[in-house]
């Protein structure tokens, strides 16, 4: 491995391991249900299709979820105005609160993890990395 390989591979699994962990803590609702909240906020109204293709699930796994969503009051289904036979799945009000107070719990957890686990010095560091990740991310 060249050095910058070897950095990108801890990366890859230290990253990975402080999302499952995070969510392990901090979050309330399924894994699935999560992120597909998450999707619609940052995405906006989609079909399940639509939904299913952004997650990377099948239409029925995704047709789930979206059912119990909807059961929960978080998501829900409105006609599409571009094609009458299809619905689109949109965030309610609740939904909103929700994935706001998922996202607040995991930002609790973190700030908690970070002031109990690291010193003043890694901290300062820290600080740092949001920033270089979001150029890592901004691609060429």
């Amino acid at each position: 491995m060249t050095p910058d390989t070897d950095i990108a591979e801890r990366l890859r699994q230290s990253i990975g391991h402080l999302v499952r962990v995070v969510r392990a803590q901090a979050d309330t609702l399924p894994p699935p249900q999560a992120a597909a909240l998450g999707t619609l906020d940052r995405d906006g109204p989609r079909t399940i299709a639509g939904l299913a293709a952004a997650r990377g699930v099948k239409h029925q796994s995704m047709s789930r979820t979206v059912g119990e969503l909807e059961a929960l009051g978080l998501v829900t289904r409105t006609p599409n105005p571009d094609d009458r036979r299809a619905v689109l799945i949109t965030l309610t009000g609740a939904g909103v609160a929700r994935l706001g107070e998922d996202r607040e719990a995991r930002r609790r957890w973190v700030a908690g993890a970070i002031a109990a686990r690291l010193t003043a010095e890694e901290r300062r560091v820290l600080q740092t990395v949001p920033d270089l990740l979001d150029r890592l991310a901004a691609g060429p």
